[in-house]
């Protein structure tokens, strides 16, 4: 799976960019099809603590699987947003299976 990390308006460290490709890159367990993620971290301009973007978007043959979430720290957002996908990619798998 070819995974690109997108920083928007900063520049993320190399222990951040590590730690969202070893999260993103489990979703293969769930799903082989995978062809490529895309991962974009936003900086939200407001005063309010949960201030960190974390999108994903996964290529699938068939559709594009989307999640976005906000929260405290981008590891905290990256860990929600795996987590929606991976509920996703098997909810996609299981109608797969019933047709």
């Amino acid at each position: 799976m070819d995974i690109k990390i997108h920083s928007v308006r900063f520049d993320a460290d190399i222990k951040l960019i590590n730690f969202i490709k070893s999260k993103v890159s489990k979703l293969v367990q769930f799903n082989d099809d995978i062809i490529a993620a895309e991962v974009f971290l936003r900086l939200e301009n407001s005063q309010d603590m949960e201030n960190k973007i974390t999108e994903i978007k996964l290529d699938i043959p068939g559709n594009n699987l989307f999640a976005k979430k906000q929260s405290k720290t981008f590891e905290e957002a990256t860990d929600l947003a795996v987590e929606a996908l991976r509920r996703q990619v098997k909810k996609k798998k299981e109608k797969l299976r019933k047709i």
